[in-house]
């Protein structure tokens, strides 16, 4: 009779988690590197033939996690993780990969590598970047539907053989729009964030290979 109960017990859990399992919303998965190609048809040809190597980036440790995160309030202290939109890759790796297609799509480069990169390869640049802000931000206002993308990052091209760092500099990306709530578009406002990183990153490359 115990058997019996223990049995039918089970079986009540069972079927309420398969119930709630039914009620929630799918996971939704993310990746960068979909945005708009560089303007122009031409790719620069004072890049041509360099070979540009794109360093393990340096994430901010809160963004270090699979859900998407958005920040709400004035202060802007309080993060919201969500359970069912998620990066489809780690994030590091997926803003590095997004960053290298962008240069590639833009400039008339040898190669851009990412690290890990062949144990042989030679680089003309190296780019090193820290991402300390990748979010939505959301009004403290929680009926409040108007929030906006932010990218935050620093950035510095070195040149290998020595290690001197040859260019620094701060991309500040904001951009308003994002309807709280749209993962989707906050997503796509993020990856036109990484676009507006690399471009700036061509420029100081172009800089660069000017002298």
């Amino acid at each position: 009779m115990n058997v019996m109960r223990l049995t039918g017990l089970c079986a009540v859990v069972l079927l309420a988690g398969c119930s709630l399992s039914r009620g929630a919303p799918p996971e939704q998965q993310y990746v960068l590197g979909g945005g708009r190609p560089q303007e122009s048809a031409a790719p620069p040809r004072d890049l041509q033939g360099l070979a540009i190597g794109v360093r393990r980036l340096q994430l901010a440790a809160y963004l270090a996690s699979p859900s998407v995160v958005v920040r709400r309030g004035a202060r802007a202290q309080e993060l919201s993780l969500s359970e069912f939109h998620r990066w489809g890759e780690p994030l590091g790796e997926g803003i590095n990969r997004a960053v290298a297609g962008y240069l590639t799509a833009g400039g008339s480069f040898r190669v851009v590598d990412v690290a890990p990169w062949p144990p042989r390869a030679k680089h003309d640049y190296l780019i090193e970047l820290h991402v300390l802000r990748f979010e939505g931000v959301a009004p403290q206002d929680t009926a409040a539907t108007d929030g906006e993308a932010h990218v935050l990052a620093t950035w510095a091209i070195v040149r290998p053989r020595d290690g001197e760092v040859l260019a620094r500099g701060t991309t500040d990306y904001r951009k308003g729009g994002w309807r709280v709530g749209d993962y989707a578009g906050l997503v796509t406002l993020l990856d036109a964030g990484v676009y507006a990183l690399s471009a700036d990153l061509m420029r100081s490359l172009r800089s660069l290979a000017a002298r």
